[in-house]
């Protein structure tokens, strides 16, 4: 019934958002275009790949094997006009077979919608959805998709690839269901206000983990005084419902001050306050970051931000956790190659998640390499290592992710590929360490825009947003 409960959940959802969406944004299109110019902008695909993984559920010992198969037929629709409205969508309608463990099987769609429509020059409106069913033991964190443009970044991207919260030892299927309606109102060139409502979804069918919904209102104000000085000011206002954790109302406020020396250096100044508030027998806290930060634009293709301050995390009852907040970031992006490396220290907030493990102290390396070698060949290389520490149980755990792959376009319209990753992970408590190797072979019939595999788990990157 709790699966049956999870699949109306997840479908019901996207319908209902896709064709919301699809009617809304998708009629300029469909008046100005005939069905022939219609039907060319739709883009079908099918995908498949195998996987094989000595440790499939993550435990340090008894490890279980297996080889996983996953289809996917895709089909994506992207029509734009310059100036008056867009619509990206990719869906992926999957299917995941063990070749072992028959009983883990199951039906893996996923799909991304970024739909926008300008009223005028200044006022757009848009609506972004994520959806995706999946047992990944470690899910891909989701915000990469919805950085809005007002929203501070971290140096261009985002600080985690996968959530901290592990399913290890079961399996668990999941539906996480993301749906942000925003409007954005520019006035000036540089200054902007907008408001956006986020409904974040999470069901789990294991009973092991919990089911949660955010529902977040989150203004934004960006404006530049002159070329030189300028600020930022977000505020978010978050309800939270859990299964099995204290319910939460949270607020948070953020204020950046930005001094511009010329195009390519900037330096800022900020102070960052949340106000946690859970329902007995949940334990209220405060958060204060203050920090200052450069960032340097090297060249059109490669930015850096160096970022430093220091935090504190009050609670109502118990000991104050504090320590130094760092974020150094390098991004680039030409032609053939992008990379990324990213070092980020303090602390994270791990909420709306299976595990729902709150407030953690948090220290992590990442770095990424992608290159274009041939026009058919793409390499890539990643790597990454977190500091774990959950204050709550005194857990603390290294996480080492390693990894890298190779893509070939034998013909236009087909592609293969194939990679391998390592992850370990150390853990002061007995038990719940373990080590995973993963390689995936996989094949591509069409020519699809994403690239929908990471680690053997459907996925979306950012869309390209004009």
């Amino acid at each position: 019934m709790k699966s049956e409960k999870i699949a109306k959940t997840m479908g019901t959802a996207w319908v209902h958002w896709m064709f919301f969406t699809l009617f809304f944004i998708g009629i300029p299109s469909f008046a100005y275009a005939d069905i022939n110019d219609i039907l060319l902008k739709f883009n079908p695909y099918i995908a498949a790949q195998e996987t094989y993984s000595n440790n499939i559920l993550l435990t340090k010992t008894n490890k279980l094997n297996d080889f996983i198969t996953t289809v996917y037929p895709g089909l994506e629709f992207s029509d734009f006009k310059l100036g008056s409205y867009g619509i990206n969508l990719d869906f992926v309608a999957g299917y995941t077979s063990y070749a072992k463990n028959h009983d883990f099987s199951y039906f893996s769609p996923a799909g991304n919608l970024d739909a926008w429509y300008a009223m005028n020059s200044n006022l757009t409106f848009r609506v972004r959805d994520y959806v995706v069913r999946s047992d990944a033991a470690r899910e891909q964190i989701y915000s990469n998709l919805f950085a809005s443009s007002g929203q501070l970044s971290v140096g261009g991207v985002s600080p985690d690839l996968f959530s901290l919260s592990t399913e290890r030892g079961v399996h668990a299927i999941y539906v996480r269901n993301v749906v942000q309606p925003s409007v954005e109102y520019h006035f000036g060139q540089e200054n902007l206000f907008s408001v956006l409502y986020r409904n974040n979804t999470y069901s789990n069918q294991n009973t092991l983990f919990q089911n949660s919904q955010e529902n977040t209102v989150e203004p934004i104000l960006t404006y530049w005084f002159d070329v030189r000085n300028g600020i930022t000011l977000d505020y978010h206002l978050t309800s939270g419902t859990y299964s099995r954790s204290p319910d939460q109302l949270a607020q948070g406020a953020r204020a950046r001050y930005t001094y511009r020396f010329d195009p390519r250096l900037s330096i800022f100044g900020e102070y960052y306050f949340e106000w946690e508030n859970f329902k007995s027998p949940g334990v209220d806290y405060d958060v204060h970051n203050p920090s200052l930060g450069v960032t340097y634009r090297f060249s059109p293709t490669l930015t850096g931000t160096l970022q430093g301050g220091y935090y504190w995390e009050i609670p109502a009852e118990g000991t104050t956790s504090s320590g130094p907040f760092y974020l150094l970031s390098l991004v680039q992006t030409t032609p053939r190659t992008t990379y990324t490396v990213l070092f980020q220290g303090g602390y994270t907030e791990d909420y709306f998640t299976a595990q729902n493990l709150g407030f953690v102290k948090y220290y992590k390396g990442y770095g990424t390499i992608n290159h274009r070698l041939t026009e058919r060949m793409n390499i890539f290389t990643t790597g990454s290592v977190e500091r774990v520490t959950l204050p709550s149980t005194g857990e603390k755990d290294w996480i080492w992710i390693g990894g890298g792959g190779v893509s070939y376009s034998l013909l236009r319209w087909l592609t293969i590929s194939l990679s391998a990753y390592y992850t370990e992970d150390h853990s002061n408590l007995s038990g719940f360490g373990y080590k995973e190797y993963r390689i995936i072979a996989g094949l591509t019939l069409g020519q699809p825009t994403s690239q929908h595999t990471m680690m053997g788990q459907p996925f979306f990157p950012r869309p390209v947003t004009p």
